[in-house]
């Protein structure tokens, strides 16, 4: 049985990615997948930022 490609949207550039990091960046926020690219502008210097995991479309 083929595997189907998976991919999720990033929650700020809205590009497809295969690897995204699972994070809350507002005081009250949400969790929000966000893409490597896009992680270091909200992660540096943001007291409100918790790390929640990475999301990978090739499982183990």
């Amino acid at each position: 049985m083929a595997r189907q490609s998976r991919s999720k949207l990033c929650f700020l550039c809205n590009q497809a990615r295969a690897m995204l990091y699972r994070v809350k960046y507002l005081e009250d926020g949400d969790w929000v997948f966000v893409c490597p690219q896009c992680w270091p502008q909200i992660s540096q210097n943001n007291p409100f930022y918790v790390y929640g995991g990475t999301w990978k479309a090739k499982k183990k």
